[in-house]
């Protein structure tokens, strides 16, 4: 996926290529190999930029690991991870289609149920979206506050307006602004990100995957969440190697602790919708007047410009509306969508951040001013759909089994055993620090321990 590597301006990676790739009617494994690779990519150009190598060290990935991290990495010891989702989350058949409601956070669940006038019986819902029209339903939906996405082929969404804006957006947004400067940075070949601060204001999925992977690079990670907010279905996944802090930032004493924080960051990752930030006193101005030597990735689901350029979304969502899980429906031959084996939008925009963050401090040590990067869950997938799996392949799930860390991990929720890494840098040890950890379990410090 030679995309990934000219956004970046890297030269490619070495895949450990084998028989194991995700049944899927894209090629999900190679663009998990392709953007776990990227972050090795950049790291080993970085390693070349500030002298500590001559030459270029190896970067190779393991597919089956890699294909592995995009599902889940930790995999608990005599306890159970809650469901993935809400009792009210999934695919629906209207009388035009098919809609996917996502109910997971309670105030999408209700913004849902209310459009319905339902309450929240799964039978119940069902019976009324029979009745629906996907366009109207989906536009009502939003509108209300909730997140639902009509399922739409390729056609369709090649013709929606925002399908063409995606079509003129590059899959990483550069933006300039004066070369950037690190502090308390001490990198070495085995931990090249020792010392960086990142500023973790993330959830599911996409950005906490880019600062876990920063963190196993030896980035110290703290991530801030708002009181009470809980993802208790992944954050076991990706906590690992952070500290996590509760914060207000509508408060003033919690937005003055947290631009303390912002101004002692290196890196910040961020998810926000630009209107929810502009609410807090964030937008990107103050963000730069705070911290002008910050380096800012962010995200969004469905693209940086166009229509639902501000659209709330996720994973599963930008699949129903960007024509995957019709095709998927296609490939599969059933009558229902069919979705990726795996959330890879999430992983993979995950993956490309931690990228983006690593590179952008390359682009500073020569000069360049790219201190910014914008990137979108529904630009990955376009990258993914012009991507079909070359052949019919199986993947062995039982070959997880053999591709465990030696040690089991300690978590507050009991024993778990974690994946080896799929990332081997020559010299790097790709490697977390702390283990995973519940969401508040620190103070918002970065001297805490």
């Amino acid at each position: 996926m030679r995309e990934i590597l000219d956004s970046l301006e890297l030269e490619n990676t070495s895949n450990d290529m084998n028989i194991n790739a995700l049944p899927s009617c894209f090629a999900v494994s190679q663009l998990a190999s392709s953007s776990i690779g990227a972050v090795g990519c950049a790291i080993a150009k970085l390693m070349q930029d500030l002298g500590i190598v001559r030459e270029s060290p190896n970067v190779r990935v393991d597919q089956t690991l890699a294909s592995l991290w995009f599902a889940q990495s930790i995999h608990p010891v005599g306890w159970q991870l809650p469901p993935v989702w809400d009792d009210i989350a999934g695919d629906y058949q209207t009388m035009d289609g098919w809609i996917r409601l996502h109910t997971n956070l309670p105030k999408h669940k209700n913004a849902a149920l209310e459009v319905l006038g339902v309450k929240s019986l799964r039978n119940k819902v069902a019976e009324v979206l029979k009745h629906e029209v996907g366009d109207v339903l989906e536009r009502l939906i939003v509108e209300a506050g909730g997140v639902a996405a009509k399922m739409r082929t390729p056609l369709e969404w090649l013709n929606h307006p925002q399908g063409i804006a995606l079509r003129s957006e590059p899959l990483i947004h550069w933006h300039g602004a004066n070369p950037i400067q690190v502090s308390d940075w001490n990198p070495t070949l085995q931990r090249p990100l020792d010392g960086l601060k990142v500023l973790d204001l993330t959830r599911v999925l996409a950005g906490p995957v880019a600062t876990r992977t920063l963190a196993g690079l030896g980035a110290k990670v703290l991530r801030i969440d708002p009181p009470a907010w809980e993802e208790a279905n992944i954050v076991p996944d990706i906590t690992l190697g952070k500290r996590c802090a509760y914060m207000d930032l509508k408060q003033a004493e919690g937005k003055k602790i947290f631009e303390e924080l912002l101004y002692q960051a290196d890196i910040l990752v961020h998810g926000y919708r630009p209107e929810a930030l502009n609410k807090l006193g964030l937008d990107s101005a103050s963000i730069r007047h705070i911290s002008p030597n910050i380096i800012d990735i962010s995200l969004d689901a469905y693209g940086w410009t166009g229509p639902w350029s501000k659209r709330r979304g996720f994973d599963s969502l930008v699949q129903m509306s960007s024509g995957i899980a019709a095709q998927g429906m296609h490939w599969a031959k059933t009558n229902k969508p069919c979705p990726l084996p795996v959330q890879a939008l999430d992983h993979a925009t995950g993956y490309l951040m931690a990228a983006a963050a690593i590179r952008a401090i390359s682009f500073s040590l020569g000069g360049k001013s790219f201190s910014r990067a914008r990137l979108s869950l529904a630009r990955t997938a376009e990258l993914l759909k012009i991507y079909p799996q070359s052949e019919k392949v199986t993947f062995d799930n039982k070959a997880q089994q053999n591709h465990f860390a030696s040690a089991f991990e300690t978590t507050p929720w009991g024993q778990a055993r974690r994946l080896r890494p799929a990332l081997n840098i020559e010299g790097t040890e790709m490697k977390w620090d702390r283990e995973a950890c519940e969401l508040g379990s620190h103070k918002p410090s970065w001297s805490a321990s």
